[in-house]
């Protein structure tokens, strides 16, 4: 009989006054029973409109009907046929915008918790599978991943699927990109993302750190000189945006990229850690999309007594994911929605001591139908802090440009590519993620880098014809 329980299965977690304090991560899984019982309220679809919501294509139907038959493995092997990264995916997509957002049992109440289902597979899997994935035969032909981020991860797992040598070079001395730099441990174990990683160097895919293409190699080198005959471009979107307000150089502004880093790659929430970062009493994070919540949480957890999101828009318009900005609320950060930083204040020895803000309201539509928010007049006030966090968003690094000959951008740096093939302007080169639509989601990366492998796949085997 299937569960038609309106609701779905609550995520167990930590207390907010307890998580809020630690690293460890918020949410805690499903239990076995808890995933089967949810499984169960999948009706199955025959049309399956969560295949259509999920950019990597799983099989979501037929996951769910192996978990509601506690056949865990099964729903494993299903799920690592369309993607290469499970365990990260099910903690960190926005499910409720992709596969749950097309789920029928949405029409009358909560949707089936997909991804909740989706991390309780992997870790089931990672938990108690005792099979490595071995390497596949070779096919003969070599392909280089730069950046091994989401999309690159996902662009060398299928690539290694079909028998190709694949070499990713990272910039940084550990791999994983965002997942690894951008993402609190709170959010996504670092030990997830390793054992992803691990299973793609048992799979056969060679990894080689502290690689910055166009420094240490160029791409037409890879191509000409070490016998690559595809490049993909995976390198994201790390560089950080400021507002340009007076008040930005002062110590105690950090960029979210740069706080972030110091946190989850460098460890800085340690007691042991060599990495400084300021403790904090009094943070000010600008900005309200998902790394606005993780630099605003990480900061909570580091000590602070007040830690504020200042946003310009209201909250129907938050970019963060509706989950993360209940968690933050959760553990006591204070939102200033409709609020816009004018001034970063400056105390006699270079340091932040405040901002000072502007109210806002929001006009008239404009011809996309958002309300533009409108200053108001004299509704100046000022934030007492010591810290403050840009969350504006990133771009891609210009250094890209200058890799290869040949190599097509735009104005705001993302590289020129192919929508369906992420083929560039220049020849056997591709590109994906974020490097090429700006800051996104990590499995839209993934949609991204397996459409490349495939585009790869077809074109280097089409000259062997």
């Amino acid at each position: 009989m299937p569960n038609m329980s309106l609701k779905k299965n609550e995520m167990p977690s930590q207390e907010p006054n307890v998580r809020n304090k630690n690293f460890k991560e918020v949410a805690l899984g499903y239990t076995k029973e808890q995933a089967i019982d949810e499984a169960q309220r999948c009706l199955s679809c025959k049309n399956k409109p969560c295949h259509t919501g999920c950019p990597v294509q799983i099989d979501i139907p037929a996951f769910i009907a192996e978990v509601a038959q506690g056949n865990f493995e099964e729903a494993y092997n299903i799920i690592s046929k369309s993607s290469s990264l499970p365990a990260i995916c099910g903690r960190v997509c926005p499910q409720e915008n992709q596969c749950e957002g097309k789920c029928v049992r949405g029409i009358k109440g909560e949707p089936v918790a997909i991804g909740r289902l989706e991390r309780f597979v992997a870790d089931w899997h990672m938990s108690n599978s005792f099979v490595n994935p071995k390497a596949y035969t070779s096919n003969g032909h070599k392909v280089a991943v730069i950046g091994s981020g989401p999309s690159g991860l996902a662009c060398a797992g299928e690539l290694a699927k079909r028998g190709y040598e694949v070499t990713v070079f990272e910039a940084l001395h550990v791999a994983g990109g965002v997942l690894v730099y951008g993402i609190p441990e709170f959010r996504l174990p670092k030990v997830i993302v390793q054992k992803e990683i691990d299973n793609l160097k048992a799979m056969g895919v060679e990894f080689k750190t502290n690689m910055v293409i166009g420094k240490v190699l160029l791409i037409d080198e890879l191509i000409d000189e070490l016998g690559y005959e595809a490049v993909f471009i995976g390198t994201g979107a790390g560089l950080p945006k400021f507002m340009n307000i007076p008040g930005e150089n002062l110590k105690g502004v950090y960029s979210a990229n740069e706080f972030l880093t110091r946190v989850n790659l460098m460890k800085a929430y340690k007691e042991d850690s060599d990495t400084p970062i300021q403790h904090a009493k009094n943070v000010v994070v600008v900005g309200g999309g998902n790394v606005a919540m993780d630099a605003a949480r990480s900061a909570m957890r580091l000590g602070a007594e007040n830690v504020y999101i200042v946003y310009r828009r209201s909250e129907e318009e938050l970019p963060a994911r509706k989950e993360e900005v209940e968690h933050a609320k959760e553990e006591g950060v204070v939102f200033k929605l409709l609020h816009n930083p004018e001034k970063i204040l400056g105390d006699e020895n270079g340091s932040v001591s405040g901002v000072r803000c502007i109210e806002m309201e929001l006009g008239a539509p404009d011809e996309s139908g958002r309300r533009s928010p409108i200053p108001k007049e004299g509704s100046e006030f000022d934030i007492e802090a010591d810290c403050v966090i840009m969350a504006l968003g990133t771009s891609p690094n210009p250094l890209i440009k200058s890799t290869t000959e040949g190599l097509e951008v735009k104005k705001w740096g993302g590289i020129v590519a192919d929508e369906a093939t992420g083929l560039t302007s220049r020849n056997k080169v591709y590109a994906g993620g974020d490097a090429v639509t700006g800051a996104a989601t990590v499995i839209l990366a993934m949609g991204a880098g397996k459409a490349a492998a495939n585009a790869i796949d077809r074109d280097i085997m089409s000259e062997q014809k």
